[in-house]
């Protein structure tokens, strides 16, 4: 497992001390050179995807009859982000939210439109847990994403549209609400699973006593992705739950089921994290086990070695004490007679420990 670099935990906020509410701060650590900006517009019969060279660019598709996905990667870029927040109407703490990378998701309603903070996450190339923060705007026909730098879970979503795959295309855009929804929630399982691999593996490990050196981090830093999950997943209950039972006119009823299914998927998530979690304490409990059972194993051999000594001390301690009035010292076989007594109680006790099964 690569090794990961530790973050002062409270550098998010000390960036937020003492500012004005609404101040634009951004506080991630994501900061590519250039600003990403996309769009997609579409309807059944129509479909158009650029890459945009400004934010102006945009805005000529906000009053448009077909919907618009506009994405936008590169938080750091915090004029660009007002400028579309003046042109959408947002509230000044929708933005302030949406730099704010600490942010715990939510979901805030408005006459005009819906904010929503999701946290995407995936593992990379290397296996570690990715985590980045996603913020929404869902507005009558307009769909706005704000992420923090390039990639993201939303390539299969990108391909449905261009092909016009499913039912995305002939929708509003509180179905394309939902569609992005489902794809951070759908990778939530492909971090489950392979949560669960890295799981068996160690349990492999542990059970066949082959326990290395660095278990102990990898069950740490599979402890730290769990809990990281566990804060992602847990309010998204809440903000689907809202999002099923709105009766705003952004959501359509036939969506709400949609919504409904999103929801069970989040509680069978839930559920594997729950169990998950459970199976991870047991690691680190069975890992001290495994540690203690083989540092019982030494001090049993040494505690033998120990015993066998003893009577041997004892003896040589015995004859080597010098003293003139000692008639087996005159003994002209003495010296061999010792050994032989040192011998048969060596053997006798190595024979007791043997039916004894301490050997």
């Amino acid at each position: 497992m690569a090794k990961k670099t530790k973050k002062k935990r409270t550098q998010n906020y000390k960036k937020q001390l003492g500012q004005i509410p609404g101040a634009l701060i951004y506080t991630g650590s994501k900061e590519d050179k250039s600003l990403h900006l996309s769009a997609f517009d579409y309807n059944e019969a129509y479909f158009k995807e650029a890459d945009l060279d400004s934010v102006e660019d945009a805005f000529r598709f906000k009053d448009s009859e077909t919907v618009t996905w506009f994405n936008l990667n590169g938080l750091h870029f915090i004029n660009e982000i007002e400028k579309i927040g003046n042109h959408y109407n947002l509230h000044p703490l929708i933005l302030e939210d949406i730099v704010n990378t600490s942010q715990r998701p939510k979901i805030d309603e408005y006459k005009d439109y819906f904010f929503i903070v999701l946290k995407m996450m995936y593992y990379n190339e290397s296996e570690n847990l990715v985590s980045e923060q996603v913020s929404m705007v869902m507005g009558r026909n307009y769909v706005l994403t704000f992420q923090e730098a390039e990639g993201d879970v939303f390539d299969s979503l990108r391909e449905r549209i261009r092909h016009k795959k499913g039912r995305v295309r002939g929708e509003g855009s509180d179905y394309l609400l939902y569609a992005l929804i489902d794809a951070i929630v759908d990778h939530y399982y492909d971090i489950i699973e392979t949560m669960g691999n890295k799981i068996e593996d160690l349990e492999d490990v542990l059970f066949t006593g082959l326990s290395q050196e660095e278990i102990s981090q990898q069950i740490q830093d599979l402890k730290r992705e769990i809990l990281k999950l566990r804060r992602a997943i847990f309010p998204l209950k809440e903000i689907i739950n809202r999002l099923e039972k709105s009766e705003n006119p952004l959501i359509e009823e036939k969506t709400t089921h949609f919504f409904r299914d999103v929801y069970d998927h989040i509680i069978q998530v839930t559920e594997n994290i729950d169990i998950y979690r459970e199976m991870i304490w047991s690691l680190m409990d069975m890992y001290m086990t495994t540690i203690s059972n083989k540092m019982n194993e030494v001090m049993k051999v040494l505690t033998i070695i120990a015993t066998i000594f003893i009577p041997l001390t004892f003896i040589a301690g015995i004859y080597g004490m010098n003293f003139t009035n000692m008639p087996e010292l005159q003994y002209k076989y003495g010296y061999y007679v010792v050994w032989i007594v040192m011998l048969v109680v060596l053997i006798g006790m190595l024979i007791y420990f043997k039916r004894k099964k301490w050997l």
